[in-house]
């Protein structure tokens, strides 16, 4: 990607996004809720629409490359891009949720991973490294680094704690359109890439399994889920680098 190609925000349009992602916010908190034993991904899909509805939004997902539904809901070794069903979700298993919207022109993009009822140590262990290893990419998106700092963070600290970074999926920038340049990975090495400047917004988001990093897509076209078969969890903030250091978007 050229570097002029990334579009800075101005501080009203980085208000207009945080107004956004305040809704993805807080629907996402709604739908973790309702996260239990017996209730399907599709019942929360509903559920979102209904919500993103309710507030004058659109969800930014439905109709996106023909995506049918307005969330993602990946379970258990699913990556991401899981799409809504009929599945009853198990105690046990671990959920996550992907979601935006469209809103005054701008897009909030955000993902949470959900523990069923009880989970073993490992999942919770899994869900809390990944959210971790998220703020820590954050704290990295600060005027004067270098992109891949916020990739290093992540990486350095997900491998230090036995677990590895998916490497086919990345975070990205975002604004007007849902996927804007620079793309984010969540590994390499520091001070390398182009330098965060203010005005960057970028949807950062660590994508994380428990055994392997390698992953395939399943039939749908869409599903991504873990070679091996391992556990995946999946954290995402929109987040606007300012001189006064990185603004989370998308945090309640």
């Amino acid at each position: 990607m050229r570097k002029e190609e990334i579009i800075l925000k101005t501080g009203e349009e980085i208000e207009t996004m945080r107004r956004s992602s305040l809704i993805v916010a807080e629907i996402l908190l709604l739908l973790k809720d309702k996260v239990k034993p017996g209730i399907t991904t599709l019942d929360l899909d509903r559920t979102a629409e209904e919500e993103t509805r309710k507030r004058k939004a659109r969800p930014a997902f439905k109709g996106y490359r023909s995506y049918p539904y307005c969330l993602c809901t990946s379970v258990n070794d699913q990556v991401v891009h899981g799409m809504p069903s009929k599945r009853a979700l198990k105690d046990g298993d671990i959920l996550s949720i992907d979601f935006g919207v469209l809103y005054e022109g701008f897009y909030g993009d955000s993902a949470i991973t959900v523990p069923v009822g009880a989970v073993t140590g490992d999942a919770m262990r899994l869900i809390n490294t990944t959210a971790a290893s998220l703020d820590r990419a954050i704290e990295a998106a600060r005027v004067g680094n270098r992109l891949m700092d916020i990739s290093y963070a992540v990486q350095k600290y997900v491998e230090a704690e036995g677990f590895s970074v998916v490497r086919e999926f990345v975070g990205h920038g975002i604004g007007r359109e849902l996927h804007e340049p620079p793309q984010v990975p969540n590994f390499g090495g520091p001070g390398r890439g182009l330098r965060l400047k203010a005005g960057m917004v970028l949807a950062i988001e660590p994508m994380i399994n428990m055994g392997q990093s390698g992953v395939r897509i399943l039939d749908d076209g869409w599903t991504a889920v873990t070679a091996d078969g391992s556990l995946s969890a999946h954290f995402e903030h929109t987040v606007a680098i300012t001189e006064k250091g990185p603004y989370v978007l998308t945090r309640a």
